[in-house]
């Protein structure tokens, strides 16, 4: 069914038995949903800038971070507010990087690549503004 709506997904094997195992695991549909989104629009970059999401580069991972910051709004170029820049704001593009890392991890654990290319964040305790540092979101 998921890739009847983002068909990228069944032409990439390892993603066709990845997104099976969250359902699996009980996760919510709109979860599964989620990171189906995500993943599909990581492949879909994938395929246009010939790259083998199998063995990325976190060079790879960068062009798409800088694809979701550079993305045109939804609300359209005539709609002006406080927020109004261009490309996906932080806490989505932090959504978007979720079900890419966790693909990732499911690849390494079957020996695919050696290491994730999409960074965790990381917490400093004591740093003001919540200590929260964004492997790749700007800002």
């Amino acid at each position: 069914m998921l890739e009847e709506k983002w068909p990228v997904l069944g032409r990439h094997v390892q993603a066709a038995g990845w997104l099976p195992v969250w359902t699996d695991l009980g996760r919510a549909p709109r979860t599964i949903d989620a990171y189906a989104r995500g993943l599909a629009e990581y492949l879909e970059m994938c395929e246009r800038e010939g790259v083998d999401p199998v063995t990325p580069s976190r060079a790879h991972v960068g062009v798409y971070v800088r694809e979701l910051t550079e993305r045109p709004s939804r609300r359209g170029a005539n709609v002006v507010s406080l927020d109004s820049g261009s490309g996906l704001a932080n806490a989505t593009v932090t959504q978007r990087m979720v079900p890419v890392r966790l693909f990732y991890d499911h690849l390494m654990k079957e020996g695919l690549p050696e290491s994730n290319p999409v960074g965790r964040g990381r917490f400093t305790p004591g740093r003001r503004g919540g200590g929260h540092q964004r492997g790749w979101c700007p800002g």
